[in-house]
C-alpha cells in the first residue's frame, strides 16, 4: 500500500567531450602537489646546497646524525674535517651536514673590526 513500484530509469548517454573532463581532476591534483610539495622541496634543497658551499673553517655545524662540532678543515668539495671534542676530529661528508649553528666572521671583516677598535681605543686615550 505504501510501497510504490520502482521503475528503472535509462542512463544518460556518455558525451563526446567526457575524455578531457575526466583528466581535469588529475591535472588539478598535480598542480596542487607541485605548489604545496615539489616547489618548496626544490627551494629547500637549493638553500641547503648554497649553505654547504659557504661552509668554512670555524663554523659550528650539526650533522644528520645529531653530532655538533666545529669545522676544522675543508678537505675537498665532498669532505670536511669536524672537531667534535677537544682533539677528536672526524672526516664528514659535506652532504651529511644538516645545519650551521653559528657562522664565523670572514677573516677580512675581522681584521677591519680590529683596526676600528684600535682606532677607537686610540681616540679614547687622547
Amino acid at each position: 500500500m505504501f510501497v510504490s513500484p520502482a521503475f528503472a530509469q535509462a542512463a544518460a548517454p556518455a558525451g563526446i567531450g567526457g575524455g578531457i573532463e575526466s583528466f581535469l581532476p588529475l591535472v588539478l591534483i598535480f598542480v596542487v602537489f607541485y605548489f604545496l610539495m615539489i616547489r618548496p622541496q626544490q627551494k629547500r634543497m637549493k638553500q641547503h646546497k648554497e649553505m654547504l658551499t659557504q661552509l668554512r673553517r670555524g663554523d659550528r655545524v650539526v650533522t644528520s646524525g645529531g653530532i655538533i662540532g666545529t669545522v676544522n678543515k675543508v678537505l675537498s668539495d665532498t669532505e670536511v674535517m669536524v672537531e667534535i671534542a677537544e682533539g677528536v676530529r672526524v672526516r664528514v661528508m659535506r652532504q651529511t651536514i644538516q645545519d650551521i649553528v653559528s657562522k664565523t666572521e670572514p677573516v677580512a671583516g675581522a681584521k677591519e673590526d680590529d683596526k676600528t677598535e684600535v682606532k677607537a681605543d686610540a681616540a679614547n686615550d687622547k
